[in-house]
């Protein structure tokens, strides 16, 4: 078995505690309005490209700024990295925090462009 970070290490866990979604499904979710995309990569990489329509919260400030954008513990909340690492962790804090339907989306954001689904720069 190969060695792990630390930091994947703390993702493997997270994983085992919270739900993941592929881009396709959270695409299908976003389009029905039945949930909201939230993009926790930093500013740089949200300016670079994007998934249109999705919500930007760096994952270094995510629990500060949710309860202002999403109020409610209840909404379905999907959210993405580059790879799959800190949406996982982020997910897995916002369920600390309370909300119910949180997902991960696996593979982030290299997974929603390899589907060939919508992105904007």
């Amino acid at each position: 078995m190969a060695e792990h970070t630390r930091f994947e290490k703390l993702v493997a866990e997270a994983k085992k505690n919270i739900r993941e979604i592929s881009p396709e499904d959270a695409a299908a979710k976003m389009k029905s309005g039945e949930a909201v995309i939230v993009d926790v990569r930093e500013k740089e990489e949200w300016d670079g490209e994007h998934i249109p329509d999705a919500t930007h919260l760096s994952r270094g400030t995510i629990e500060l700024e949710i309860d202002e954008k999403f109020p409610d513990l209840n909404k379905t909340i999907i959210t993405h990295c580059g790879g799959g690492g800190r949406s996982a962790l982020a997910a897995e804090s916002l369920q600390k925090m309370g909300y119910k339907n949180v997902r991960s989306m696996a593979g982030g954001f290299k997974a929603w462009k390899a589907a060939g689904l919508p992105t904007k720069k």
